[in-house]
């Protein structure tokens, strides 16, 4: 009777290990790198679009914001709510998108919208009174610190673009009320500023 020595099978296993793991790690990288891994954070959902066909990021700078709010402001609120949350804002961008290929249809049609509501009800956004404007109509979502809001997330469509999204983000420190007036502008910000 003839045993084959350890010697004799050890490269074999090993070869046989070694490709295993490398099937694995090219299947993981694959998977963790496609368009149907969610995204866990605003900020991966601004990072896993924004280079993408029919996507498009603008930041905003506070002198933007601060001329757009306060017209706004004058003929909306009487100036105080959305003047006062427009001073408190650090940081403001928005991811818009609007299909210009079949590819960009087909990932519009996978659910963006599903994607992001998915990720701000994991991360516990509180949802806030959503936004009437004649430019459209905005779900706003924000992030409390105590009793301040730290983050406003609003999500809509751009007006006259079927299949169209809109991802805005807004981080600051803000009153609820402030937070309110705030995001009832944000889709004639979206729309002044090009999108």
């Amino acid at each position: 009777m003839r045993f084959s020595s350890p010697t004799h099978r050890a490269p074999a296993a090993r070869l046989a290990l070694a490709g295993l793991l490398l099937a694995l790690a090219l299947l993981g990288a694959c998977r963790a790198s496609g368009p149907a891994t969610p995204a866990r954070t605003v900020a991966a959902f601004f990072n896993k679009y924004e280079s993408r066909s029919g996507f498009h990021t603008t930041e905003w700078s506070a002198s933007i914001l601060q001329r757009l709010a306060l017209v706004q402001a004058a003929k909306l609120f009487g100036g105080s709510e959305l003047t006062s949350a427009i001073t408190g804002v650090r940081s403001a961008r928005a991811l818009t998108f609007a299909p210009t290929s079949t590819r960009a249809l087909d990932l519009s049609q996978q659910g963006l919208l599903g994607e992001v509501n998915g990720l701000l009800a994991a991360e516990k956004y509180t949802p806030l009174t959503s936004g009437n404007s004649s430019a459209g109509n905005y779900n706003s979502v924000v992030r409390l610190s105590g009793d301040k809001v730290s983050e406003i997330v609003a999500t809509g469509a751009l007006p006259n673009a079927a299949d169209s999204f809109v991802l805005v983000q807004v981080q600051g420190n803000f009153t609820r009320a402030q937070a309110e007036a705030l995001a009832k502008v944000l889709p004639q910000v979206v729309q002044t500023t090009g999108q």
